[in-house]
């Protein structure tokens, strides 16, 4: 389905879009499903699912995304999306479209913030409120980490001689997205329903059977990009192209790295078949049977004939 809204001005416009559905990967797809008061009860759902209601979330408030450090020459910090809960709790949900160099470290740097804003002028006996990180991922930890059928990970302070959870108020929790793969006739929870939701909308044409919840129409409609207004569709699109450049500089990044780990790998390689060979053509071994027996190349045969 492609939709065209051609915006007049000084310069005429057209922005093209061809899915129906908005990308929630992209900021402007992200922020405007979850990081809105209008669509706040998308947001709440989405807790309540990752957090099994424990206990149920009702009602939150949305706070200043943009945070200062203490003094001018600080860093500041922009979350996605940061909000407070009745009990005082406070939650930043994060969108990470691609891998990044210390990404644990940011995601750390940015839990202190919701940390110092709850420290009051004067006396105070340095009682906190919860903190949460959310970080929904859209890419995996390197390999090894965690077991590959492991999507979510819950992480706390934790005292290592006993395991025994020695802090409760921080909590990080991060999902990746790519090792989701039930498909619609698998979805049993709402937390499976959520992360269906997220990781197939750009890509449906239409609203899934088993996504029927009530909740589940109003992200459907939100998401539907021929409700946008002219304004909205130019800024998804410049969301979108920020999107796919970012995947495209971490594709590129990978595939340097891979492609330098294999030449890695084939030079070690060679290196031990020499050696090998030479081992072999030392103890009266043909060296027609070396090359064959080793798949030796042209060159490498020729360096043992020196």
């Amino acid at each position: 389905m492609e939709n065209k809204e051609t915006k007049k001005g000084d310069k005429e416009m057209e922005v093209e879009i061809s899915e129906r559905y908005i990308n929630p990967y992209t900021d402007f797809g992200f922020k405007k499903l979850f990081g809105t008061e209008l669509n706040k009860d998308l947001l709440i759902s989405f807790l309540n699912a990752l957090f099994h209601d424990n206990p149920e979330i009702t009602d939150l408030t949305y706070l200043n995304t943009e945070h200062l450090g203490e003094g001018i020459v600080d860093r500041k910090a922009v979350f996605d999306v940061y909000c407070r809960l009745a009990d005082g709790s406070r939650i930043i949900v994060e969108m990470q479209k691609a891998e990044q160099e210390n990404f644990k470290d940011r995601s750390i740097y940015y839990s202190t913030y919701p940390i110092r804003e709850q420290a009051p002028k004067g006396k105070w006996d340095y009682r906190l409120e919860d903190v949460y990180t959310v970080g929904i991922l859209n890419f995996t930890f390197p390999d090894g980490e965690y077991p590959s059928d492991s999507m979510i990970h819950e992480i706390k302070l934790k005292d290592v001689e006993d395991n025994h959870v020695f802090y409760d108020k921080l909590t990080f929790v991060y999902l990746e997205m790519p090792k989701f793969n039930k498909t619609e006739d698998e979805l049993e929870t709402m937390f499976d329903k959520w992360m269906f939701a997220l990781s197939n909308l750009a890509r449906l044409l239409e609203r899934p059977k088993a996504l029927q919840e009530r909740i589940f129409s109003h992200l459907f409609e939100q998401a539907e990009v021929a409700r946008f207004t002219p304004q909205e569709r130019n800024e998804y699109v410049a969301s979108k192209k920020e999107y796919w450049d970012a995947y495209s500089i971490a594709t590129t990044y990978y595939n340097k790295g891979l492609n330098k780990g294999l030449a890695e790998g084939e030079a070690k390689r060679a290196k031990e078949r020499l050696t090998n060979a030479k081992a072999l053509l030392d103890n009266g071994v043909p060296l027609e049977v070396i090359v064959k027996s080793l798949h030796l190349t042209d060159d490498e045969a020729a360096t043992l004939r020196l």
